[in-house]
């Protein structure tokens, strides 16, 4: 199992997601989105795994700026994901070209 988790130290989910694999001893790579960005390969990743819709925090002020709900293509939404990491719903979790996106325990368990 080679687990990653993407996120920012002051979420709260990413804290309970480290939790996780930390209690069952489940090696894991955190990468902090507020000091390295996702890069355009692991993004592809992601999308293919879980859809760039779902990556999307809606909930951010940079949602709203940006005025993506607006925006249609795929590949616009993900030219400013990349540009803008804070409009990442986290924690992103990805087991090889698995993935999940938010605390997801469930699916986490079927991975180990």
């Amino acid at each position: 199992m080679n687990i990653q988790i993407f996120g920012v130290k002051k979420c709260f989910d990413t804290k309970k997601a480290e939790r996780y694999f930390k209690e069952r001893r489940i090696k894991y790579q955190f990468i902090d989105l507020n000091i390295k960005e996702i890069s355009k390969r692991e993004l592809q990743s992601l999308k293919a795994a879980v859809g760039i819709d779902n990556l999307i925090n809606n909930r951010v002020k940079e949602y709203d700026k940006l005025n993506i709900g607006l925006i249609r293509s795929g590949d616009i939404k993900e030219e400013i994901l990349l540009k803008n990491p804070k409009l990442y719903k986290t924690p992103i979790v990805r087991n090889g070209k698995q993935a999940t996106v938010g605390y997801e325990p469930s699916i986490w368990s079927k991975w180990e």
